[in-house]
């Protein structure tokens, strides 16, 4: 018989890491009024990076599309594009919870095929929990899979896998369109969600769901009020060319780079490299 996880009543971010962080560790956040970071990951260095800074959770994102694919949207990545990073990312990880994201069109034909998708997720590249986006129209996928004891994240607001819908990457949420998010949200909590995305949308809506739901917000250009953040890791390294206007950009990473391959480059065309010291005899 297994033993009972006990829930840490340490710090999320940068606490013990003795074993991974789960959704009740979350919910507890949550009760303590803590933030905490969340940053997508896409291979096992980089979540090794991201691990062992103490960041709880790990979102192997269908913005791997672009950032890995090369795609101008996230619509083409598919299933088997996902499970081989998330694999990588779980390898490369021993604390985060390593959350999925189902892609377009792998669970919004019904909760079978919801459960289909994110079981594989689960038996093969051992993520911890998915994520899915919409309100109400997916409430029966949520809950087949919370029946079935996948942690499922929800995903409101500007939800990319809609962005032919709604026309561009435009705000939502504003006027009576606040409401609608907001009953999404409810509901979404009410069908088992462990915690819901706020993607691009006015910040004192994001404050007011926030307070009105028991379980976690995490924002993306939803101002400061969320329980938590996430951000797309290249976007914040500098990789990005031409970031969203709520990223904020906390190191040059394009730059060095370049900086590092000229060098390489230019020592190679002159010989300097490689030395004594990197050759063997």
């Amino acid at each position: 018989m297994s033993s009972v996880t006990a829930v840490s009543t340490s710090a999320l971010y940068g606490g013990a890491a003795g074993r991974r962080v789960t959704v009740r560790d979350i919910a507890a956040a949550k009760e303590r009024h803590e933030k905490w970071p969340m940053v997508t990951a896409y291979d096992a260095m980089t979540a090794r990076v991201f691990d062992e800074a103490g960041i709880p959770v790990m979102l192997v994102g269908d913005s791997a599309a672009m950032v890995v694919y090369g795609y101008d949207s996230t619509l083409p990545v598919t299933v088997d594009d996902l499970i081989p990073l998330t694999a990588a990312v779980v390898r490369g990880s021993s604390r985060a919870m390593v959350v999925a994201d189902l892609p377009f069109g792998s669970y919004q034909a019904s909760p079978q095929q919801a459960l289909e998708t994110a079981a594989r997720f689960m038996k093969e590249a051992g993520a911890h929990a998915v994520k899915l986006e919409g309100g109400h129209r997916v409430l029966p996928q949520v809950e087949m899979l919370v029946s079935a004891g996948i942690p499922v994240m929800a995903h409101l607001g500007l939800t990319p896998q809609s962005v032919n819908a709604f026309g561009g990457y435009r705000v939502q949420g504003r006027g009576q369109a606040g409401d609608e998010i907001m009953a999404d949200a409810k509901a979404l909590e009410h069908a088992g969600a462990f915690a819901v995305v706020l993607e691009c949308v006015p910040g004192d809506l994001a404050a007011r769901v926030t307070t009105s739901l028991s379980v976690p917000t995490v924002g993306i250009g939803a101002g400061p009020s969320t329980d938590a953040q996430v951000l797309v890791w290249q976007d914040l390294m500098g990789l990005t060319p031409q970031p969203a206007k709520f990223v904020k950009k906390y190191f040059d990473l394009a730059g060095e780079m370049d900086r590092a391959v000229r060098a390489y480059a230019d020592e190679v065309v002159s010989g300097v490299f490689p030395t004594p010291e990197h050759s063997y005899r």
